[in-house]
């Protein structure tokens, strides 16, 4: 994809990741006439499968870019998901219709994030005055006196406006402005499978979505358009060869298979929970992984990340256009990042120790109250405002 340079390069935007999350900020920009240059490290898209949990006011705000009904036709729609006893079985059901009043997406998409960023490039191509570079990492950003300069790993220089770092965990964006990672690491990697069969045949009134408590190993189970995606907590300490051997026999549980469920793709991983300084120095701007990182429990990575992109998407295009101020795009990325302290990290933490409760007397305690809170439609709507991200922008308007 190229761009007819209408402008001089100096006043472009530059995005740093042709992710979820860099596409969409650039898009923003982009139908709010800011030229734009993503600039992403890969000679393509990346195809892995990564985050695959749509929330309802991410359909919202991809709903406002114009790519919601294509993401939807890629995706399976998830009314319910519940919480269930490894050993007994289902605990609690949520509907989430119950939001039906709230948003005009009152349920879970899952949908891999590959599906959704080449929808991004198709829409940034209509806006000529937009490009993707690939095969352009960014290495280190450097201040001039009209904006910035990103510097590649190849020692070529981009000049822009404003960069927006939206890419990930280990962002030079970041690095490069200094900007500290605040936060800890989990004691256990994570390990995630997709499987080439439906343990629904197995595992009595399976939702699509299930968070699976145990207190030696629980699990998520996720059901996506290709497969079904299992998450499970594995030790420190041990090779990724001698877990992904053991991995079939973990699973005997939700197969019909003695030697355990046939396996499309397994890996390991390290969990973070950090929050970057500050997610604006000067004229750049952290969104994404590039500013927040937190377990996968709840689905609210991508979905943040998206949201910061798109509000302080807008903040910035408010400020170039003339329509908003200096000011108020510093208090959008703080906001963003008080949201990622107390909303989603508190969210997603919450989440993990749910899941991993060992007394006997917390289980049961627990198990209780969520039975009573499905069993509530007004306490059930509550934690679904919560659960859904809904609550996390309250008060907050992104469209137009």
């Amino acid at each position: 994809m190229t761009a007819t340079r209408r402008t001089p390069a100096a006043d472009r935007v530059l995005v740093a990741g042709a992710g979820p999350v860099g596409l969409t900020a650039a898009l923003v920009l982009a139908r709010r006439g800011v030229p734009v240059t993503v600039l992403e490290a890969g000679a393509e898209l990346a195809t892995e499968s990564r985050a695959s949990t749509f929330h309802p006011p991410t359909l919202e705000m991809l709903a406002e870019l114009g790519v919601v009904d294509a993401l939807l036709a890629r995706g399976l729609i998830a009314g319910s998901f519940q919480f269930r006893d490894r050993r007994t079985g289902p605990v609690a059901t949520l509907d989430l219709s119950l939001l039906s009043e709230d948003t005009p997406y009152p349920f879970r998409l899952q949908c891999e994030q590959n599906k959704l960023t080449p929808l991004l490039v198709d829409a940034l191509g209509r806006f000529p005055d937009s490009e993707v570079r690939f095969g352009a990492r960014v290495a280190e950003v450097e201040r001039t006196s009209r904006g910035v300069c990103a510097v590649l790993s190849d020692g070529s220089r981009v000049l822009g406006s404003w960069l927006v770092g939206a890419d990930g965990a280990h962002s030079a964006v970041r690095r490069s402005v200094g900007a500290e990672f605040h936060g800890i690491t989990y004691p256990e990697r994570f390990l995630v499978a997709s499987l080439d069969e439906n343990p629904g045949a197995v595992l009595p009134d399976l939702a699509p979505i299930a968070y699976v408590l145990d207190p030696d190993e629980w699990m998520v189970l996720l059901q996506t358009p290709d497969h079904w995606r299992v998450l499970l907590p594995t030790p420190a300490g041990t090779s990724d060869r001698s877990e992904l051997a053991r991995l079939p026999g973990r699973l005997l549980d939700i197969t019909a298979h003695p030697g355990g469920p046939a396996l499309a793709h397994a890996s390991l991983y390290r969990v973070h929970q950090r929050v970057a300084g500050t997610f604006r120095s000067g004229r750049v701007l952290l969104c994404g992984d590039a500013a927040h990182v937190n377990n996968p429990l709840g689905g609210m990575g991508m979905n943040s990340g998206i949201h910061d992109a798109v509000l302080m998407g807008r903040a910035l295009a408010d400020l170039l256009t003339g329509a908003g101020s200096d000011e108020e795009l510093s208090d959008c990325a703080e906001e963003r990042r008080a949201c990622a302290l107390r909303y989603v990290g508190a969210e997603t933490h919450g989440n993990w120790e749910r899941l991993r409760t060992r007394d006997p007397e917390e289980r049961a305690a627990l198990a209780a109250e969520l039975r009573a809170t499905a069993a509530d439609p007004a306490a059930a709507r509550r934690s679904l405002l919560r659960s859904s991200m809904i609550d996390s922008l309250r008060g907050v308007r992104w469209s137009r």
